[in-house]
């Protein structure tokens, strides 16, 4: 590393210091969703593989976590895999799960954080659907860490979708008549059945590497949600990049109903 890279780390260092020192943790987000976007991008522009940009991406979020820990952040949802990314190319997809599958068991091992899947399990490898499984049974007792959704297999319309067939299920358990259960239809009913259920919504939703859309990212629960896009690749995101991001947060007026 050259003088000019050194100076420049130590900047950085000293900004994100002073915007962290200013921070007022009464006005963090209580729930933050995370759009995981540039991975491959990062790869292309390192002149590196597909691969290694899916494994730096990994890396990233054990330290992103360390940083809600830090700020009193409860909730967070890192999209993983989209149920569209099931349809990139074998020879990309397959390592991808994998590096997902040791994401999941890393993040269970940790022992800081109650790992929660949000998706359709079905759609997902068997051997997926054990270690989200196993790793939700084995951080099930931890209740003062973050609650780390993994949204894997994860689309807002099937989402949507997989809570009004839960909804009809339910119903017809119960031996609610369709008519009946056509009159009592809210907003609520419909939320208790969604992968979130007891959860609160987001309140920031934070996209990385400069693209400013949601690509059905928590369709639902995005109705009232701040947005973040950030110019930098997620595995060059930085704390800087983090608390700025609260910053930005902080210092918005939330209204509801438009």
């Amino acid at each position: 590393m050259n003088l000019r890279d050194r100076l420049r780390g130590l900047l950085v260092r000293l900004y994100a210091r002073r915007v962290e020192g200013h921070l007022d943790h009464a006005q963090v987000p209580k729930h933050i969703g995370v759009i995981m976007d540039g991975n491959r991008r990062w790869a292309k522009a390192a002149g590196s593989s597909t691969v290694h940009g899916h494994r730096a991406g990994a890396e990233k979020i054990e330290e992103f976590l360390g940083w809600c820990t830090e700020t009193d952040v409860e909730v967070v949802t890192l999209w993983l895999l989209s149920t569209d990314n099931l349809d990139r190319p074998k020879d990309e997809l397959v390592p991808l799960l994998g590096i997902i599958e040791d994401v999941v068991r890393t993040l269970a091992a940790d022992g800081r954080w109650r790992v929660h899947h949000v998706g359709t399990p079905d759609i997902l490898p068997s051997q997926m659907q054990t270690a989200l499984k196993e790793a939700e049974e084995a951080t099930a007792h931890v209740v003062d860490g973050i609650t780390v959704n993994v949204a894997i297999g994860y689309g807002g319309r099937q989402e949507i979708a997989d809570a009004v067939r839960s909804m009809l299920h339910d119903a017809h358990g119960k031996g609610v008549s369709m008519e009946d259960l056509a009159e009592s239809v809210d907003v609520d009913m419909i939320g208790r059945h969604l992968y979130t259920r007891a959860q609160p919504d987001p309140d920031l939703v934070i996209r990385t590497s400069g693209e400013q859309r949601l690509s059905g990212f928590m369709l639902w629960q995005t109705a009232h949600s701040e947005y973040y896009f950030c110019e930098v690749f997620w595995p060059a995101f930085r704390k800087v990049d983090f608390l700025r991001a609260l910053r930005d947060y902080a210092a918005r007026h939330r209204r509801y109903g438009g």
